[in-house]
């Protein structure tokens, strides 16, 4: 297997010239050079066709020993220096200092058809950033991290990609819950890939040391290699790179709420400067409509990272990215202008993709307040999220409102506890979709397409964490048939695929509470 590496990135910034694994500051410097631990017997759980084909890697390829050397770390690139990335972040509101990549090791770059894509290890080791902790990943959150990272780009989510998952042979002790009941489990390294991994917390840290000559030289790299649309100079090419991340954020987010997923900790280390999904940690999907739901039990008393919430830290974390940036434009009013357009930029546009989810695409002034509505009305009565707005495809306007309950009949099924509530659900109910039939009735679209373009933005499928945690429950006794099954189903999120129909359900009462399928840990 033969990659063509690209060297620009150690060519253009600074680095620790010594390679290290130890634990510690490191100042003046980008990254830093680290080798990948050595696994024990490593292997092939499953890989990503589509996304080795980004890379040039073929299907026999993957299934070469050269490609399980590579990808779990065993065997350097011909020609590649291996580095780990220093940055800083709040974390929960707070900042946290250096942190870096403290079990993410970048293995070599890519330039394949016109596009840059690094190759990045987690759970390859130790860095210098690794505090505490020991580099290594267990093989359940790889397992989360591979299947989602895909699932996400299916579903239109702007995402980094993965490319492979691999057992490495030995045992890492992890206490998944942190309630003083370590266990040892299956050690595990996933191949992340994206155009950049480059995060708020890259440029944060380097602004906290007043290292402003660092900061002005990855800012330049970053604009210059992925933000070439930029032609402007001086201070204003630092605003229009402030711009395009912010408008870049919010697209992002749109597409996360559209979905109903719930990232859980979005620390500004953990927020892409290229609007990209990053860290899949304990994350989750919503079940039933539930704005101040999170899925991290370390954010279980605040709720700080809840669905509902998440637009509103986005704009926060901007916020922190813009006081990094500061120092190269050493000026408060143009960033705090550029910052202050956020609202002006997300509200339309989540109006705008929450029309679509329910099948208005023409402008009418009450939208707003249906919508709001809707909101309220999907909180109140606990409903699936996903199964609401796919199922919402099939209403037909033309039906008798007044039929008690009748109009209710195509979404039924989205409904948590409709057994011995459902005339009051009905009633309820029964105000929002008489103003919905009417609403629809100045739409200029038969039910045909209006179905049609509904279900290319409300998916039939996602990963709900039940379905991630039966994956790994069947993977800790050697059987990754599961793995590959959803894997499959995800690719095509929007389609009937009537051969997974048992998937389109809502959550199990008995995942409600269970570890694994409702919160997580930032160890799951």
């Amino acid at each position: 297997m033969k990659l063509e590496l690209d060297d620009t990135f150690t060519a253009e910034l600074p680095a620790d010239p010594v390679t290290t694994n130890n634990r510690c500051q490191v100042v003046q410097a980008a990254y830093s050079y680290v080798i990948p631990r050595q696994p024990t017997s490593p292997k092939l759980v499953h890989a990503s066709e589509e996304t080795a084909a980004l890379l040039g890697i073929t299907k026999e390829e993957i299934m070469s020993q050269a490609f399980l050397e590579v990808f779990s770390g065993s065997t350097p690139l011909e020609g590649a220096a291996p580095y780990a990335m220093v940055y800083g972040g709040h974390q929960f509101g707070t900042w946290a200092g250096q942190l870096g990549d403290g079990r993410a090791i970048n293995i070599g770059e890519v330039f394949h058809h016109g596009q840059r894509w690094v190759m990045q290890l987690k759970g390859a080791g130790e860095t210098p950033y690794s505090r505490s902790a020991d580099g290594l990943a267990v093989l359940r959150s790889s397992i989360r991290e591979h299947l989602c990272s895909e699932a996400m780009h299916h579903l239109r989510v702007p995402t980094t990609r993965s490319l492979s998952l691999i057992l490495t042979g030995d045992e890492v002790m992890r206490d998944m819950m942190y309630d003083g009941n370590p266990e040892l489990e299956k050690g595990a390294v996933v191949c992340r890939v994206a155009p950049s991994f480059l995060r708020f917390g890259n440029y944060q840290i380097f602004t906290a040391r007043k290292d402003v000559e660092n900061l002005k030289k990855l800012v330049d790299y970053t604009i210059q290699y992925f933000f070439p649309e930029i032609k402007t100079d001086g201070k204003e090419k630092y605003l229009d790179f402030y711009r395009r991340v912010m408008e870049k954020t919010v697209n992002m987010v749109i597409h996360w709420q559209r979905v109903g997923f719930v990232h859980g900790v979005m620390n500004t280390d953990n927020m892409s400067v290229l609007g990209l999904t990053i860290d899949y940690g304990p994350y989750g999907w919503l079940e039933g409509y539930d704005p101040g739901w999170t899925p991290n039990t370390t954010d279980r008393q605040t709720r700080r990272y809840r669905f509902g919430y998440q637009p509103n830290i986005a704009f926060w974390n901007l916020m922190q990215l813009g006081n990094a940036l500061y120092p190269l434009i050493e000026d408060t009013e143009p960033l705090e202008e550029i910052l202050n357009s956020y609202g002006s930029i997300y509200t339309p546009a989540y109006l705008e993709m929450m029309k679509s989810k329910i099948g208005l695409f023409v402008h009418e002034d009450g939208d707003r307040a249906l919508i709001d509505d809707l909101e309220q009305m999907l909180t109140f009565s606990e409903t699936d999220m996903t199964i609401f707005f796919r199922q919402l495809a099939d209403f037909d306007p033309t039906i008798d409102i007044d039929l008690q309950g009748k109009y209710l009949e195509v979404v039924k099924d989205a409904f948590y506890e409709a057994n011995g509530k459902w005339e009051i659900i009905a009633s309820a109910w029964q105000d929002w979709f008489t103003a919905y039939q009417q609403r629809l009735f100045k739409e200029n679209i038969d039910l045909k397409e209006r179905k049609k373009r509904m279900n290319e933005v409300n998916p039939k499928y996602v990963l709900r964490n039940y379905m991630a945690q039966l994956a790994i429950d069947e993977a800790d006794k050697g059987d990754y048939t599961l793995i590959d099954k959803l894997f499959t189903m995800l690719k095509q999120p929007y389609n009937e695929q009537p051969e997974f129909q048992k998937w389109f359900a809502r959550r199990p009462e008995w995942a409600r509470h269970k570890v694994g399928c409702s919160m997580l840990s930032c160890s799951s």
